[in-house]
């Protein structure tokens, strides 16, 4: 078996035999975290941080999570909601005034948060390159209609969240998001998490590594529907090459370019699992947290193809909140049992042609360590 390095409490063994066996499999590297009440149980890590396995996946390896991201920037909302700066059931033009274009003026925060606002693509983006434009992507936003009423249905805002949310949050504090999860959530915590990374930490990062057969060419895509046909697409797709480029991790795209491992990632999110706060840290009220499994929506979500249940912020699946990113990161959190589980990866798997459970595989080693 692989050697797994880190602490793991011995009624969490589970989770330590279950990374190992799937670094042993087909991970090149990963780190997997358990925090119940606030505190670490499960703090692993194994295997390397490069395709060619020269260098070791170490406890401070850093590695880009995608859609991960979303969890950080859906928390930023939900503690501005909490201190009374920012209202869920505002309309967005309240903070954003120019937002009120092309019909959008009923288009509420909640919404933004939920995917049901009905803005699930930047209209005229040619380039990937013009996804670090904040200014010009976001007033492009502001002048875009909305492809159906919102709050009438749901389809995922995979780069629209970020920014949608992202420009709230800086018309709100003057902050970038990138600059408000540092000062607000990562500073106190002390959460090794960033949304746009600085050069200082450039050589912690394990860059994703193409599914099997696969080169860096590879595209995230939105999957195909039941009848095999996808959502129509026309923006630039976003390539493993570009989310591993320096460029990328220097932006400030709040829905995916997140960079930090499941240590971070669990104890950035057990705050909302554990009644708003984590290793005696409080960010928010336990009220404040009630909105991450709150069910906004619930129905068929037009560009995932698939039924789901949105809250503010989050996927629901049964008592459960979180999401997880292109290529296999994942955090659920479940406040039933003030636990939250990461699991972060460097070796990406493409879901058009298998399915990937690793991530389903810690989360439910770990919940075997709760009885």
């Amino acid at each position: 078996m692989t050697d797994i390095e880190g602490v793991c409490e011995p009624r969490f063994a589970a989770v330590r035999e279950a990374l190992a066996a799937l670094i042993a499999k087909e991970d090149v590297g990963a780190s997997a975290a358990v925090y119940v009440d606030g505190e670490p149980v499960v703090d692993i890590w194994g295997g390397y941080g490069d395709a060619d396995r020269s260098v070791s996946w170490e406890r401070d390896t850093l590695t880009g999570v995608n859609s991960t991201t979303k969890n950080m920037t859906a928390l930023c909302a939900l503690i501005l909601a909490d201190r009374d700066q920012l209202d869920l059931s505002a309309p967005v033009a309240a903070y954003w005034p120019e937002f009120a274009a092309a019909g959008k003026e009923n288009v509420l925060v909640r919404h933004v948060l939920s995917h049901t606002a009905g803005l699930p693509d930047l209209s005229g983006l040619t380039a990937v390159e013009e996804l670090y434009d904040w200014e010009n992507v976001t007033a492009g936003l502001a002048a875009q209609a909305p492809e159906w009423e919102p709050g009438t249905a749901a389809g995922y805002h995979a780069l629209t969240f970020g920014f949608l949310v992202g420009e709230i949050v800086r018309r709100v504090t003057g902050r970038s998001l990138g600059e408000f999860f540092a000062e607000e959530v990562a500073e106190p915590l002390g959460a090794d998490f960033h949304i746009g990374l600085s050069a200082e930490h450039d050589h912690r990062v394990a860059p994703l590594v193409p599914p099997p057969s696969l080169t860096d060419e590879y595209a995230s895509s939105a999957p195909p529907g039941p009848d095999g046909a996808r959502r129509e697409y026309t923006g630039a797709a976003i390539r493993v090459r570009d989310v591993n480029s320096v460029a990328w991790r220097r932006a400030q795209i709040p829905a995916v370019n997140g960079f930090g491992n499941a240590r971070s990632v669990a104890l950035t999110q057990s705050v909302l699992a554990n009644q708003g706060s984590a290793g005696g840290v409080r960010l928010l009220s336990p009220q404040g947290c009630e909105p991450a499994w709150q069910e906004v929506f619930r129905g068929d979500d037009r560009v995932l193809r698939t039924p789901m249940s949105w809250t503010v912020g989050f996927g629901k699946f049964g008592n459960t909140f979180g999401w997880g990113g292109w290529g296999g990161s994942l955090v659920v959190s479940d406040p039933d049992s003030r636990m939250t589980v990461a699991y972060v990866m460097n070796q990406m798997i493409d879901r058009d042609r298998r399915e990937d459970n690793r991530g389903m595989e810690i989360v439910m080693a770990a919940y075997g360590g709760l009885h």
